[in-house]
């Protein structure tokens, strides 16, 4: 492991002359930034908070914590599930969300230029006043930009408009030694060298500081509508999923859910959206579509093609949200599922594999028989139409080590079975410190290797993040 070193007093002084009223030690510090949303990967407090408010307020910071070897972590809202933003060594941890201004739009080029702090749902109200839409769709809105981007958070629309690197075009960043660099460009294609913007999204804060983003918007759809589509059972929900993607509809989002998530999320938001039994025919899965048009007479087709197709494959019936009101209603109960599961649940921890989508009712049926296996209780939901599942482990019984022993020995059951089916361990919530030696059994010690090699490169003294993504702190990396 690289050698770092404690704050002391002159350090902490030199940080702020760097950052003047910006520094917050002691008592300041809350209790918040020691974790995430998902606290059973651990609790690690910062000596150090950073509150920035500028590119050049970041740059002196981190220039002064890589000549004294100590830690950084960058950090956004805390909205992560996979310890990614948890200040495992202490040092300083630098939050982002003060610089929180969406700078301006180029409406020539179709971008935004935005601070890293500036919330999903900030971005998209204020796009949706000039009738423009940022297409990314993650499910937490209140998630700050730069976290978004530093995960490659995909969400419910990624199916046909993809995840957020689609939408990246530039960003200023801060590496790891202090100096300020530029990657990408306002330009949508580019062949020139490798591209230093890919290699950030995705990275988790391990490479740099993301202090501005360029990002990609477009014209808002005119028209929208949503589809609840109830099945007997998983197998003939997720068959139905190929053949609405091959029937010429793009549908904005195609979800899947079961039925005892679902239940559990009308009780957390006291309202009943899906319809749990129709003509005497109780439904235990759901597909949740989304549909956007030019024009009333589009929308129509594309609701009747997609409904022909559902009832078809078996569906027991079509519902159409096609108000403001109904679609409200049923998005609120597909985003309230997290927070449904956390309501009613006292130890907690999840996964976010994507498989290939034919392989979605055979993944889920070996993880619910992992699940009685390892004697925990397991909710499921996700993005049919990429194949990215987020799976829960649920217990309201155990102690908590006795969980996370389960939890370690459902993991290994299912995360090579998700290879086995050609998929990859994390769809968007990423790797964090959570998830790292399940990664390395997935894309094998080569590409370990070589991410260990861009780490290097970007950060010689390991400084920024450490213990996260293919940096393990028990290891000489």
């Amino acid at each position: 492991m690289a050698e770092y070193n404690k704050l002391t007093e002159e350090i902490i002084s030199k940080l702020q002359q760097a950052a003047p009223g910006h520094i917050l030690t002691g008592d300041d510090i809350n209790e918040d930034y020691s974790h995430d949303e998902m606290p059973i990967y651990g609790k690690s407090a910062p000596e150090v908070v950073f509150m920035a408010h500028s590119t050049e307020e970041v740059a002196a910071v981190v220039k002064i914590c890589n000549e004294h070897k100590i830690p950084v972590t960058p950090r956004g809202a805390g909205s992560g599930l996979v310890g990614g933003a948890v200040p495992l060594l202490g040092g300083v941890l630098i939050d982002i969300t003060k610089m929180n201004k969406i700078l301006s739009y180029d409406l020539e080029n179709f971008v935004v230029h935005v601070q890293p702090g500036v919330t999903l749902n900030d971005l998209a109200e204020d796009c949706a006043k000039q009738g423009l839409l940022y297409a990314p769709d993650p499910g937490e809105k209140f998630a700050c930009l730069a976290g978004n981007v530093s995960t490659n958070a995909g969400g419910m629309r990624a199916v046909k408009y993809g995840a957020t690197r689609d939408y990246v075009r530039a960003m200023t960043v801060v590496l790891p030694t202090g100096e300020t660099t530029h990657f990408g460009a306002t330009v949508s294609k580019t062949s020139s060298g490798y591209s230093l913007v890919d290699l950030m999204v995705g990275s988790e804060g391990t490479l740099g500081v993301i202090t501005e983003l360029t990002l990609k918007v477009m014209p808002a759809p005119k028209v929208l509508a949503s589809l609840i589509i109830p099945f007997e059972n998983l197998n003939d929900c997720i068959s139905t999923v190929p053949k609405i993607k091959m029937g010429n509809i793009e549908p904005q989002a195609l979800e899947f859910m079961e039925r005892e998530i679902v239940l559990a999320s009308e009780r957390y938001i006291g309202k009943s959206v899906f319809p749990q039994e129709l003509d005497g025919t109780t439904a235990n899965a759901y597909l949740l579509v989304t549909l956007d048009a030019s024009s009333e007479d589009e929308l129509d087709n594309l609701i009747e093609k997609a409904s022909e197709i559902a009832l078809e494959e078996g569906a027991i019936d079509v519902l159409v949200a096609d108000t403001p009101a109904k679609m409200k209603d049923t998005w609120a109960a597909r985003s309230s599922f997290l927070e449904a599961i956390m309501a009613e649940t006292k130890l907690l921890d999840e996964c976010d594999v994507v498989v290939p989508v034919n392989k979605i009712p055979s993944y889920l049926e070996f993880v619910n028989k992992a699940g009685e296996e390892c004697g925990l209780t397991i909710r499921s939901f996700g993005h049919a139409g990429d194949g990215n599942l987020h799976i829960y482990q649920c217990s309201n019984d155990l102690e908590e080590e006795e969980f996370k022993a389960r939890v370690d020995k459902f993991f290994d059951l299912i995360y090579p079975e998700a290879t086995k089916c050609g998929g990859l361990v994390s769809g968007e919530h990423g790797i964090g410190s959570g998830k790292i030696s399940y990664l390395v059994d997935s894309v094998g010690e080569i590409n370990i290797k070589l991410m260990k090699g861009i780490k290097k490169a970007f950060d010689p003294n390991s400084i920024m993040n450490p213990g996260k993504v293919c940096y393990l702190l028990d290891n000489n990396n």
